[in-house]
């Protein structure tokens, strides 16, 4: 029996996100069509004894959320559950907080995933070298070249039996070119370092004899705290994957993300990509259109646009490398490129709305996308164009 955890973060987190994220929860925003989350609950429900999915966060369960999780229960016919934090816990402290429900029906393991990643999630092959060689820890791990490698967390080795042997997060000179990409198989027996480092905080946090800030004791950075501590002890061990894999931390990865997962569904959901029909817009490469939007047959389309629900398209409108979340509603010859058009927005007739691209380099295959800021030394950098929630362009 099997479980899997995702770790949805909470208001607090994502602030690169915004203002994507005043509207739905991160966890919830569009991504080729359907939310971020739902991705991770799709690849866990394809493992053969997978019995319940988690959700660990410190988001108030507000309607969105609610509605999610019994639309996700209904379409996978599997219990998900979200479990909110006291307070914020970390990456690891909600997993030592949440042990015993984690732990009800005693799973042989769980899957951890952060929900801020965008992956083919090879989880079946993960479960299979777990159970070729059993260890506390199992980290999924990608290459990135040697300076983009310096954002993420990097894992040094051994290339025989892939035991990590050092692990540094974000380090300030180069360490590996194998990364951490947030996505795990833990045995039951991981949970016993992080009541070490809960009991550790604990005993400091006597010692510092401040008792108003005790919540902090429960919080625990896996990353940080466990991984780095116990590299090069047989404890933890790395699979290594060529698939698809970004982080979401912007809006300009969110549409890289839309553009991957998009690519995807030719092999996993052929029947959510848009097919050019007599009479219909004009379709190129892969663009996701929700059934509730209108659609002018003059419209272009694509590549890599998903639409929203209740969204309308006028007569002559170009979309390309865009997301169109619902209710929007872009009027004739509007021109969209790079960009996401925010809920219920309006884009006036012939406006052109163009974004600054930051993809990956196409010619380097261990580039990964920039987890960009708005601003750099006091300066707007250039950026995908973001329309917020009711926004009306005109010309």
């Amino acid at each position: 029996m099997l479980k899997a955890v995702i770790l949805i973060g909470g208001p607090q987190k994502g602030t690169r996100f915004r203002p994507l994220s005043f509207e739905v929860p991160k966890p919830l925003f569009p991504v080729a069509g359907v939310p971020m989350i739902q991705h991770h609950i799709e690849a866990c429900a394809q493992v053969p004894g997978m019995q319940e999915v988690l959700l660990i966060g410190f988001y108030q369960p507000d309607e969105a959320l609610t509605q999610f999780l019994e639309a996700a229960q209904q379409e996978f016919n599997l219990p998900v559950r979200y479990l909110q934090e006291f307070a914020p816990l970390g990456t690891g402290g909600g997993l030592y907080h949440f042990r015993d429900q984690i732990l009800a029906g005693a799973p042989e393991a769980f899957f951890v995933l952060n929900a801020d990643v965008c992956s083919d999630f090879p989880l079946n092959a993960m479960l299979d070298a777990h159970r070729r060689q059993r260890h506390p820890f199992l980290l999924l791990g990608t290459t990135a070249n040697r300076t983009q490698s310096l954002n993420y967390g990097c894992i040094v080795e051994n290339p025989q039996t892939h035991e990590v042997l050092h692990y540094v997060e974000k380090p300030s000179t180069f360490i590996s070119d194998i990364i951490n990409c947030g996505i795990y198989l833990f045995s039951p027996e991981a949970l016993k370092p992080l009541r070490d480092v809960f009991q550790r905080n604990q005993q400091d946090r006597q010692l510092e004899e401040s008792p108003g800030s005790w919540p902090g004791a429960g919080t625990i950075r896996l990353e940080q705290d466990v991984f780095s501590a116990l590299a090069g002890q047989g404890q933890i061990y790395v699979h290594l994957t060529d698939g698809i894999w970004s982080q979401i931390k912007s809006a300009g990865s969110a549409l890289y993300a839309s553009r991957l997962y998009l690519g995807r569904y030719q092999i996993t959901h052929p029947e959510r990509l848009a097919k050019h029909t007599p009479g219909g817009p004009r379709i190129r490469g892969n663009v996701y259109i929700h059934p509730t939007a209108k659609v002018a047959p003059s419209a272009v389309l694509g590549p890599n646009v998903s639409i929203g629900k209740g969204v309308t398209l006028g007569e002559g409108v170009r979309l390309r490398e865009s997301i169109v979340l619902h209710g929007a509603t872009l009027q004739e010859h509007t021109c969209v490129l790079h960009s996401i058009v925010g809920w219920g927005s309006t884009v006036g007739r012939w406006a052109r709305v163009e974004g600054t691209p930051n993809d990956p380099n196409p010619n380097d295959p261990r580039a990964r996308m920039d987890s960009e800021s708005l601003f750099k030394d006091g300066k707007l950098l250039p950026a995908i164009t973001i329309l917020e929630v009711e926004e009306t362009l005109l010309t």
